[in-house]
Order: structure tokens, then sequence, then C-alpha cells
């Protein structure tokens, strides 16, 4: 490299710098609009803001840039080392920093999409759209989580595909810049703006959740891989609670746009931390960048080992390089494809009761009476009453069975559907069932997508392991896809009981097909688990 070329570093923070810049020149409209109540509508757009959209263009250009990883130099036997060496060290203090950082970036990921349900009342009104509370007007505003969740199952798919060729830490850190960018939803002054925003946002937001889950595995010792996977997770849940506080504490003196604008500053956060985001040293092994991979593991106290026999014990990348899985088609492949239909089925059923349950539930609430703080405050304590039961979610998943875990909450979510299908509108006239029934489907099924999400991160290769994340969230999404798109179509009205069936029924078809279908992950090593199902395709290749 001469003295005149700009290192990736250095390209990567310049482009950073340039989104955050691009953002905080929209704030000023923000600001100015404090005596109307924040309200935005109708106002244009000035020359300040336009050139501060065009600077985060770029600079989300530079970031990209930045992060592509330089071409190494490959080590002749590299598909003969393996990485077991990481599952037998005790958790020392890079783990500890590293599941910190993955938590607050977990959390920040969730309340992107979580922000929908809450944002959606005062955008409706706002902009004159129609919702259970305006049901006569023109244009519905389900189009903005429909352009929201369309944005997260592109982000899925094609996040999980980068993450699986450019590396889990450049993905993590691509999405965390697109969070700064996305904040401007909060100061788009026109419906439409908001739409766009809202589909960049939900693809940056569609690609991290399963990077970081596909991050952890591989760098977590087996023995303390689910739980503490699951605990992290937890943070779905605990992502709702932040999420429904601030609504209840913020919205009613800074309109529902300042939800959008806190991600401003929690993103640039998430960039700050990036020291202690490593990158995964299985995703650096099969690619053969053997160097980088030792460093990282010395950090966590570990060594790369050299085996050069077959069967059994041998490394995952010889396993992995004989059957070459690579693409998304090989998610549905022998030997995957019973265990991935199981948790595709699971996911739609979570995406269904997250999407369709959940996202109208605070408009339902308050169509049924109760006013927008009074229907935040019950979705906040029902979300705080459950939110402890992470704990012994974690504890079941790491510790009794990870597919038994999976049955029963799946089970129990199911049933609190098939709760509200039966009380309808009347559940309002019993306060103590509704906290009872809102508990699953409020924090129960983000602890299904935490333990799915870590499910679907130990059950695949480190080659696809992105993809069969990324798969698994995508699933979750189109299921919201779907239930939103009939509303805006007004095929199906977004009351309580017409969510709570949508939801049961694959819920209820899931639990069969985990029972049937479904692994025991509990433990294990990640080369383990895969390599039982991969060992047929590799004395196949070697028999030709």
């Amino acid at each position: 490299m001469n003295k005149f070329t700009l290192s990736r570093k250095t390209i990567f923070w310049v482009g950073c710098i340039l989104v955050s810049a691009g953002m905080a020149m929209q704030l000023p409209m923000y600001f100015h609009a404090r005596n109307m109540g924040y309200r935005l509508v109708g106002m244009p757009m000035d020359s300040f803001m336009i050139m501060g959209m065009i600077g985060m263009v770029i600079g989300l250009v530079l970031t990209i840039m930045g992060l592509i990883p330089e071409k190494s130099a490959i080590s002749a036997d590299y598909n003969t080392l393996q990485v077991r060496a990481l599952d037998d060290v005790p958790i020392r203090w890079p783990h500890i920093a590293l599941l910190f950082v993955m938590a607050l970036a977990m959390t920040l990921d969730v309340m992107k999409p979580t922000i929908l349900s809450f944002v959606v009342p005062g955008a409706a009104i706002e902009y004159g759209l129609k919702s259970p509370i305006n049901p006569h007007a023109r244009i519905p505003v389900a189009l903005l989580p429909l352009c929201g969740i369309s944005g997260t199952i592109m982000g899925s798919f094609i996040w999980g595909w980068m993450s699986d060729r450019m590396g889990r830490r450049a993905s993590i850190l691509m999405a965390a810049v697109v969070f700064i960018a996305t904040s401007a939803c909060g100061a788009m002054p026109e419906f439409w703006m908001n739409c766009l925003m809202c589909l960049i946002m939900g693809f940056g937001v569609g690609g991290m959740l399963p990077i970081l889950f596909t991050l952890m595995a591989e760098c977590i010792p087996a023995r303390h891989r689910g739980w503490l996977m699951v605990l992290i997770g937890g943070d779905i849940a605990g992502a709702y609670l932040i999420t429904s506080s601030l609504a209840s504490w913020l919205v009613p003196h800074y309109n529902w746009r300042i939800l959008w604008l806190i991600g401003f500053p929690t993103g640039i956060l998430l960039i700050l931390l990036n020291h202690w985001i490593p990158e995964s040293p299985r995703f650096l092994l099969l690619h053969g960048r053997v160097k980088e991979a030792e460093k990282i593991m010395k950090k966590f106290g570990a060594a790369i080992t050299s085996s050069a026999t077959e069967g059994p014990e041998m490394s995952a990348n010889s396993v992995q390089s004989a059957s070459s899985p690579t693409q998304f088609r090989d998610l549905f492949s022998t030997p995957f494809r019973g265990i991935t239909s199981a948790v595709v089925l699971l996911a739609i059923g979570a995406g269904f009761v997250r999407f369709g349950f959940q996202l109208w539930i605070p408009s339902n609430l308050q169509e049924l009476g109760f006013s927008q703080q009074r229907s935040f405050a019950i979705l906040r304590n029902a979300a705080l009453i459950g939110f402890p039961l992470n704990f012994l979610i974690a504890w079941m998943y790491g510790f009794w069975s990870s597919k038994r875990t999976i049955i029963l909450l799946s089970a129990l979510t199911a049933a609190s559907m098939i709760g509200f299908l039966i009380a309808g509108n009347h559940i309002v006239q019993h306060p103590l069932i509704l906290y009872v029934l809102l508990i699953l489907p409020i924090w129960g099924v983000s602890a299904i997508m935490s333990v799915l999400s870590a499910y679907a991160a130990e059950i695949y290769p480190t080659a696809i392991r992105s993809r069969g994340s990324g798969l698994i969230s995508g699933m979750s999404q189109i299921a919201g896809v779907f239930i939103i798109a009939l509303v805006v179509l007004a095929v199906a009205p977004p009351s309580i009981t017409a969510t709570a069936l949508i939801a049961a029924l694959p819920l209820l078809l899931a639990v069969i097909t985990i029972t049937l279908m479904g692994i025991e992950t509990r433990k294990r090593s990640l080369e383990d688990i895969t390599a039982e199902e991969l060992q047929p395709a590799y004395q196949q290749s070697g028999n030709s």
C-alpha cells in the first residue's frame, strides 16, 4: 500500500462521521416545531436537511468500502485445523465484554421494529391515516409497519449472506451505522418519507439479530453457550419493556417522533464499543485466515489445534469442505431439510404473534377504551411481570433441554392466543385475566424468538450458519408482512380475536413439527451437532 492510499479503517471512520453529521442536520426542524407539539406534517425540507441526507448516503457507501475485508494469504493446511479448544476454556473477560456488547446491540436492534407498535397511533393522528381509531381515512397507517417489516425480510437474507462472506463483525458494524442513519425517521415531515426511511431501517434491523446469535454461538464455550445466548436473547423482551416505558414517559411530552430519534445516540454508542466485538475464529479459519483466528483465540484463552485424522474427531472445516454447503438452497437440502422445515414453521407462528397480535395491541386497547398512556403502561407492566422468567428459560434451555424448552414455550403462547380468542373484547372487563394473558404474547413470543434464534445458530455448520439464522429471522418477518398486508387491504381487521386466531394455528402446528423433527443441542459442540448430519456427505465424497 502506498502512502497516498487511505486504510480501510480510515475510510470506515470517515463514513461514520458523515452519517452522524448528516443525521444531526435533520434535528433542527424537529426542535423548531416544539411549540406545535413537535408536529412536522406539511413542513418542507430545507436545504440543510437535504445536504444532510446526501451526506448520510455518501457516508453509508464509505462505511461499506471500509468494512470489506482485505484478501489475506491462505494457509495450505487450514482444512486440518480446528477450534474445538474454544469449547474447553472457561469464561474470561473477553467473553464477558463480548456478551455485554451483544446484549446492548440486541436491545437496540429489537427496539427498532418494536417502536413501530408505539408510533403507529401517533402517526395515524398526525397524518390523518386510516386506523382502528380513524377507520374512515383513505390511506392506511399500516403502510408504515409494512414498509419496516418488508425491509427486515430483505435484511435477514442479504445480511445473512453478507455475514457468511464478509464476516460477522463487519456486518454488525454496518447495521449499527444504518441504525444511526435511519433515526431520521423522526424528522421526516411527510408520511411517504417515513415509509421510505422505515424500509431502510428494517433492512438494517433484519440483518443484525441473526448475526449476533451467530457470533455468540461461535465464540462462547459449549457448556455455557445455550443458557448465555438465551439470557442475552432475553433482551428481546427487555427491549419491549424499555420501548414501552420510553413510550409511556416521552411520547406525551415529545410526540411519537422522539422514539425514532433516540436511535441516533444509541447507534453511535454501539459503534464506539466496536473494540469489544471480535471476528468469529470459526469464520476466519473457514476462510483460511489462520493468523487472525489465532490472535482472537489467544484473547479467549484458547489455541488452534491440528487434526489430520478423519472420523468422529475430524475438523469441522474438512467436513464442510466435503459437503460444500454454501448456498441458501442447502438449508432445504439433505441433511437439513427436516430441521429447517420445523424451525421455519415456528418462526412463522412467532411472527404472527409478534407482528399480528403484538403490533396492533396498543391500538386495539385504545379502541376498547383505554387512553394512549394507559395502554402503553399496561403493556409495559405485562413485559415487566414476564421479564424475570427469562432467567428460568435460559436455565431450561442450557441445562434441561433446548428442544423441550422450545416446545413448552410454543405451547404456552398458543394457549394464551386461544384465551384471547375465547374472551374477545370482553377481556377489558377482567383486568387480572388481561394481564395474565398478555404476559405470554408480550414476553413469551420474545422468549420464543430468543431460544429459536439461539437454536438456529447451533444447528447449521459455519459456512451457512448466518444464512440459516437469517432465514429464521426472515420467515418471522414474512409472517408480519402477510398480516400487515391483510390490514392494508382491509381483508382482516386487526382486532384482538382476529390476530389471536391467525397466530394460534401455526404455533400449534409448530409444536408438532419440533417434537418430531427437532434435535437436542444442549452442551454439545457446534462441530458435534453438525458432524452427525454432514458425515454421510463426507463419506460419499470420500468413496467417489
